[in-house]
């Protein structure tokens, strides 16, 4: 159990910060996908964009604990 909060917590701290600074800079309701305006509330796309950030700094998190070496693992 040590090891999944090893990689949800952080990239759960790191996809906070990214949907602080895109979501600054970008406005949700001026966004296209495949050449088409996103056509939902703003709140749905702050939450499938924390997601998908999540998604993202989840699967580099799991790179980075798969990558480490099997003493490191086993002494947490």
């Amino acid at each position: 159990m040590k090891q999944i909060i090893w990689v949800l917590w952080p990239s759960f701290i790191a996809a906070g910060i990214a949907e602080i600074v895109f979501f600054t800079v970008i406005d949700p309701q001026q966004l296209f996908l495949f050449g088409q305006p996103v056509a939902l509330s703003a709140m749905a796309t702050y939450s499938i964009g924390f997601l998908m950030f999540w998604l993202l700094c989840a699967g580099s998190s799991l790179l980075t604990w798969l990558m480490l070496p099997r003493s490191i693992k086993n002494a947490g």
